[in-house]
């Protein structure tokens, strides 16, 4: 069993789930110490406590120190076994991460699973759906694999409630990939979404955006979210090129002026298109 120290580099949950993934995927068992000891609620929230017991699931593991607040977890990976699978943050933790903790694993299983989760689907600090949907998983099929997504419903900070499904076709080794440039590109597209907050908010951010990045009416839209659990505001922009497409995010908060919102997805943007790199 190998030792992770949990502080180390960015210090959150993220060194937690990429050795969960990587565990799965190994065969390796581990010990985490430190986990978010450096945040202001240190230990397992229960958007981590949920990835640890995705993770346990799918591979069978023996797990010690899964519990709210903990800084240390023994994880003692089995088999994968692929399934139908739930799995419920319980808050607007992001779904997405959870995803993202037990898909590689899944990848190269000896059969196909179907994963149902739900918590936030549109995050600060998170992918959110539309990433996985149109930039990553096109990049996973041209490796071999099948992931059909489906949102079901949006999720956004701090109600939550968001569900979508995932169907993982795997493949018995993961092929290749080069990613070496974008190459010209082919579309753009911008997309606003508004849940439960007035009408203004989104044309204040679509202003921003045709404004400073000059796109066409017919590549924006607002998009009122059907069926919402609870208030929340995305700026998801996406340019498809030849090779990749890349879409970014920004997320209303209180306090937060909606053209700030906007302006910060822009810049992203923007850098992206000066810098001329496919990633």
């Amino acid at each position: 069993m190998i030792t992770i120290d949990g502080s180390q580099g960015e210090g959150g949950g993220q060194i937690l789930r990429t050795s969960l993934a990587l565990s799965l995927v190994t065969g390796q068992p581990f010990r985490m110490e430190r986990i978010r000891t450096k945040r202001q609620k240190p230990g397992l929230l229960k958007q981590h406590l949920t990835a640890v017991e995705a993770a346990k699931t799918v591979g069978c593991a023996e797990v010690e120190g899964a519990a709210l607040s903990s800084q240390t977890l023994e994880f003692r990976p089995g088999p994968v076994t692929p399934g139908n699978y739930r799995f419920a943050v319980g808050t607007a933790g992001s779904a997405t991460l959870v995803l993202q903790t037990v898909l590689p694993a899944l990848l190269t299983a000896s059969g196909h699973s179907t994963l149902t989760l739900e918590g936030g689907t549109h995050n600060p600090m998170a992918p959110p759906f539309d990433f996985l949907a149109r930039c990553f998983m096109p990049s996973i099929h041209r490796m071999g694999p099948s992931v059909e997504l489906e949102l079901s419903r949006y999720g956004f900070f701090p109600a939550g409630g968001g569900r979508f499904h995932a169907r993982i076709e795997p493949a018995k080794k993961l092929s290749r990939l080069d990613l070496l440039e974008r190459r010209s590109i082919r579309s753009r597209q911008a997309r606003i979404l508004v849940s439960k907050l007035p009408e203004h908010v989104g044309q204040r951010e679509l202003a921003v955006v045709r404004d400073e990045l000059r796109w066409r009416e017919d590549e924006c839209a607002i998009e009122a979210v059907q069926y919402p659990v609870g208030p929340g505001n995305a700026v998801v922009l996406a340019i498809e090129a030849e090779h990749v497409t890349e879409v970014f995010s920004s997320f209303g908060q209180r306090g937060v002026k909606a053209e700030q919102v906007a302006g910060a997805v822009v810049k992203q943007v923007r850098d992206y298109l000066k810098a001329g790199v496919p990633v």
